[in-house]
């Protein structure tokens, strides 16, 4: 085959395979959250709900929640549901991992020294609070999701959601001190909207 049929030949094949690998398109949602009586905005799980949105399967890969210096890290984790999370010790003493409200069933993961790893699939929606039964001060949430659109509010109270598919949804959010109302929205199948919220103070750590 000479140059010029090698070339035509090439040419051919990557209009090819272009046909056959669909784009990603999707819209994106950003905004900003303010948590009115707090100069802190991180930490708050912003999601969108969809009743057209299909279930996706739980993911191979697994989330981590480390424990360090006496805290449980990332203080607020959001999942897919289905997700199993690695629970770490990375300090010098014994810790203990366990959830007294998980809708799931409350379970207790034991105690165990630095350098271990106790594994937890969570397959039911909801709110777990995390407690330590040897440091009592230590506390952390972990936020199971129906939706894989999601994202957690960073220092500054920014948030991204990006890949979204065209449609109309209900961004809601959830925050341990913090709520306000859900809002609807309709996400372009391309293109960035805003949504910014003022969240206040409840009674209630979580709804």
């Amino acid at each position: 085959m000479g140059p010029r049929y090698r070339f035509q030949w090439m040419a051919i094949c990557t209009l090819l395979l272009a046909a056959t690998v669909s784009p990603v398109f999707g819209g994106e949602v950003k905004g900003k959250v303010w948590l009115v009586g707090t100069d802190k905005a991180d930490n708050a799980v912003v999601y969108l709900e969809s009743p057209t949105v299909r279930p996706l399967p739980p993911p191979q890969h697994h989330a981590k929640m480390d424990q360090v210096n006496l805290q449980f890290i990332p203080h607020v984790l959001a999942i897919l549901v289905g997700t199993t999370v690695d629970f770490y010790n990375s300090d010098d003493v014994l810790h203990n991992v366990f959830s007294p409200d998980y809708p799931g069933g409350a379970f207790n993961l034991g105690t165990w020294a630095k350098g271990d790893i106790r594994s937890y699939t969570f397959t039911k929606p909801g709110v777990a609070t995390l407690l330590c039964n040897v440091h009592p001060e230590m506390e952390a949430y972990i936020v199971v999701l129906r939706t894989p659109y999601f994202a957690i509010t960073g220092t500054d109270g920014t948030y991204h959601i990006v890949h979204i598919p065209a449609g109309h949804y209900t961004i809601k959010i959830w925050h341990e001190k913090q709520s306000t109302k859900a809002k609807e929205v309709d996400v372009p199948a391309k293109g960035t909207i805003i949504v910014n919220f003022h969240c206040h103070l409840r009674n209630q750590r979580k709804h």
